[in-house]
């Protein structure tokens, strides 16, 4: 027996096809002549009819598919949508790479976000004056506040708490990077600010409470987040990266990092970590120790607030390569279909068999280099200048480099668990998700492009206007941001593991997740171009990624180097 949904189902049917065959252009004598054998049975394969049908369904299931992103949900929240994260800590402990991994990560997420750094506006008027902020009336000065010094400064001077006039720019300098960040929060669009600076003392922690209080009232979140670093091997580290940032660039080496670690005295002397002040006061925070060792929280109960801690839980600085590519070209590929599950073609498996070998051999060179770069215990610093004897800054030892596993990581479909056949099973773990299968085309699976223009002209061009926010019509139908929500769970594990990943997917899936590596914006990645037989490489680095590009070459079955 019909249910009552299959019965309106079937009504608003009968009405839609009643209204499309009384139209004027189905009174002609040759329409009439060209459907008056058409067998009752077929009616519902006739174009017009499945043009209606498909109109019927669309009402019926247009939001009712798979979740939508968290970017677009919060969207609809109001000031709950929003969030301030305020870095704290000592310098060269991580704080400006955490903020731009979590600015990529919640980018990727379709969370209008951006960072605000207090250094960079520093840098920009030390030496002279800020530009006044008149039409602002909440910016209240302190005494002398408008201060500057005679010379532009960055040494440790600058930063020693002594120095009061060197201390009321800085505070200056702090409020009005501040306040273009709640500036954006407010007025312009933005749903979450990073503000990136020490914050290391508690009178400053507490003004900034105060000027998000003043300006946006209690219901703004603020999330306090401490970076702390004991790893004596990983401070080392930071402090030799600094040396190639803005303040020291060009300088002699070992001056610059005497100079560094005099900064970091300085700052050290009025240094208050976060702790007992921020729990009387039940403010929310989340203290990281050596970029993931430890953890913790404390009344992180919001939304985005906790969006960004289970993130951070995932990160790890281990070396490692991340690969991705497109599965081998397939049968579907060769007759333009979209979707679809068929295997791969004649040249997809010849592609397979060298991707194989590729990797083999790449995971071998990389493996030597990081037994050279440990062996040798140097750093090379800025323009080639190097400090011999330091703590070891890339490379493991003989036995942490052979110890790293690696991983295939490949959809459910034919063409992905293909592309992956040729790996040695003995070296490489192989793994097959249905996370990493390809966007659903609902109910124009299997079609090429060219019926769907013909025949669905309306849906062709609902994706032609908007790629990124269009969801293909069906009860399994998929769009690019239901990829990406289904997607998340894959970036965290990647963020998670410490060994190198191969992704094999189809080509919505590697253009999300490449979006995601490149921090490329979310319009960018509809049309990003991702090829067959393309290999991607990215090597995570503590201030971005080493990036490549491979191109299969079938004449010497070999992958060459991408220059441009």
């Amino acid at each position: 027996m019909a249910t009552n949904v299959q019965v309106l189902f079937l009504n608003q049917a009968k009405a839609i096809i009643r209204m499309s065959f009384t139209d004027a252009s189905t009174k002609s004598p040759a329409f009439q002549r060209k459907h008056r054998d058409v067998p009752s049975n077929t009616l519902f394969d006739q174009p017009i009819v499945k043009t209606a049908l498909l109109k019927i369904e669309k009402q019926q299931l247009r939001g009712h598919g798979t979740e939508s992103p968290p970017g677009h949900f919060a969207k609809r929240m109001g000031m709950d949508s929003k969030l301030v994260i305020v870095m704290v800590g000592l310098p060269a402990r991580g704080k400006s790479y955490v903020t731009k991994k979590l600015c990529r990560y919640l980018t990727w997420l379709q969370y209008e976000t951006r960072i605000f750094n207090v250094g960079e506006r520093r840098r920009t008027v030390a030496g002279r004056p800020l530009k006044p902020t008149v039409s602002k009336q909440y910016f209240k000065p302190t005494n002398g506040a408008g201060t500057v010094l005679d010379e532009p400064e960055h040494s440790a001077s600058f930063f020693d708490p002594a120095n009061a006039e060197a201390g009321r720019l800085r505070e200056r300098v702090a409020l009005s990077t501040l306040d273009d960040l709640l500036d954006y929060l407010l007025e312009g669009g933005g749903s979450i600010g990073l503000f990136d600076a020490t914050n290391s003392t508690l009178d400053r922690r507490r003004l900034i409470v105060e000027r998000v209080k003043e300006r946006a009232g209690p219901e703004l979140g603020v999330l306090f987040l401490e970076s702390q670093c004991f790893d004596e091997t990983l401070l080392e580290k930071n402090m030799l990266l600094k040396l190639s940032g803005p303040d020291y660039i060009g300088q002699d080496p070992v001056a610059a990092l005497k100079d560094f670690k005099e900064r970091v005295a300085m700052y050290e002397k009025k240094y208050a970590p976060i702790g007992d002040y921020e729990e009387r006061n039940g403010l929310s925070f989340c203290q990281m120790v050596d970029v993931g060792r430890k953890f913790v929280t404390h009344k992180v109960n919001g939304f985005l607030a906790t969006q960004v801690v289970n993130y951070l839980q995932h990160f790890n600085l281990a070396p490692r390569q991340v690969w991705l590519t497109r599965h081998g070209e397939s049968m579907d590929n060769i007759a333009g279909k979209v979707g679809g599950d068929s295997g791969l073609s004649p040249y997809g498996v010849k592609y397979s068999r060298a991707l194989s070998r590729f990797i083999d051999h790449e995971r071998d060179a990389w493996t030597r280099r990081q037994q050279y770069g440990s062996l040798s215990g140097q750093c090379a610093l800025g323009d080639g200048n190097e400090l011999a004897g330091s703590a070891k800054c890339n490379g493991l030892t003989y036995e942490e480099s052979h110890r790293k596993r690696f991983f295939v990581w490949t959809s459910m479909m034919q063409r992905s668990i293909q592309t992956a056949q040729f790996f040695d099973q003995d070296r490489y773990e192989v793994d097959h998700m249905r996370m990493l299968d390809d966007l659903n085309a609902g109910m124009l699976e299997g079609l090429t492009h060219d019926q769907i223009k013909e025949l669905y002209a309306d849906e062709y061009e609902q994706r032609q206007r908007d790629k990124l926010r269009y969801r293909y019509p069906g009860k399994r139908g998929e769009g690019y941001l239901d990829v990406t929500n289904r997607l998340k769970s894959v970036i965290l594990e990647l963020e998670r593991v410490h060994d190198h990943v191969l992704l094999i997917g189809p080509q919505s899936v590697t253009r999300i997740l490449l979006a995601y590596c490149r921090g490329l914006k979310s319009e960018e990645i509809t049309d990003l171009h991702v090829p067959l037989g393309t290999l991607y490489m990215l090597e995570p680095k503590p201030y971005g990624a080493d990036y490549k590009e491979f191109v299969y070459n079938p004449e010497i079955d070999w992958f060459d180097l991408k220059t441009k």
